[in-house]
């Protein structure tokens, strides 16, 4: 059953017309990462002391869960590479890949729900509970009642970096997305030594060139600036670029791009292991 929704979610993003640029046909995401985290894992309770009480659980979402299905939308080379001559502002690709494939991300956990429903199962999408709410003043800053990279670290698939980012084996450039369900999978092994394994800052004290990438200076050594960053991304960048770019949001990615961890996990001078 793991590799059937596996199957599923990667058919969905392959085939969806909303995964296409509408100038070039070209794609906003390459083939997803799929992972599985049991929804009785001790980590979600935990996120409850990490994150704030506020979080919920998989349990508290959906009455019987019994799985976590989270996916990693990696963003598209070419979309990447445009990002990465910019320096102040997002590129027009990537501000179409935040808007446009966010919404392919919200219309794959639609269908991924109907699809568990219509093998017989309970599901749902965190992100259109109504249990779902953006907090604007917590002890984490600001936060959600589900985080998504949470949900994606729990699965398996990728260590959080110096700007608060999830690194996969596919980089830290992705959008994510999850479902909750009461069918019950095999969870995905959590490989890594310890939840920042893959960031090279934190694996060896080198790296931190998403310092530089930062157009605000919304990340430094000391970690990420989330009320400077969010400022920046929802207000002066649409400001200045949404309507040239015809998108409500355009994101900005710049720390995301042009660093080792942009792609892959960055292989440093010590052990991966």
């Amino acid at each position: 059953m793991e590799q059937r929704i596996q199957e599923e979610i990667r058919r969905f993003v392959a085939e969806s017309p909303a995964n296409r640029f509408h100038d070039d046909d070209g794609p906003y995401f390459d083939e997803p990462l799929v992972g599985f985290a049991a929804a009785d894992d001790p980590l979600f309770c935990q996120y409850k002391r990490i994150i704030g009480d506020f979080h919920l659980t998989p349990g508290e979402l959906l009455e019987g869960a019994a799985t976590v299905i989270v996916w990693v939308l990696p963003v598209a080379e070419a979309t990447r590479m445009s990002n990465r001559l910019e320096s102040d502002l997002p590129s027009r690709k990537w501000a179409l890949t935040r808007s446009h494939g966010e919404t392919l991300n919200g219309l794959l956990r639609r269908h991924l729900t109907a699809y568990l429903e219509g093998l017989g199962r309970r599901a749902v999408a965190p992100q259109y509970s109504p249990l779902w709410l953006e907090l604007p003043e917590t002890p984490a800053g600001i936060a959600s009642t589900w985080s998504e990279r949470h949900a994606a670290y729990a699965a398996g698939l990728g260590t959080f970096s110096l700007s608060d980012g999830l690194i996969t084996e596919r980089g830290v450039a992705h959008r994510v997305g999850s479902v909750i369900t009461d069918l019950m999978f095999s969870p995905t092994p959590r490989t890594f030594a310890s939840h920042r394994h893959n960031c090279l800052r934190y694996r060896e004290g080198t790296c931190g060139l998403c310092i530089g990438r930062c157009p605000v200076g919304a990340i430094t050594f000391a970690g990420h600036d989330k009320a400077l960053c969010r400022e920046f991304v929802y207000g002066t960048a649409p400001r200045r670029v949404a309507e040239r770019y015809g998108v409500p949001h355009t994101g900005c990615g710049l720390c995301q791009t042009r660093v080792p961890c942009e792609a892959t996990v960055p292989r440093g001078k010590k052990s991966m292991v």
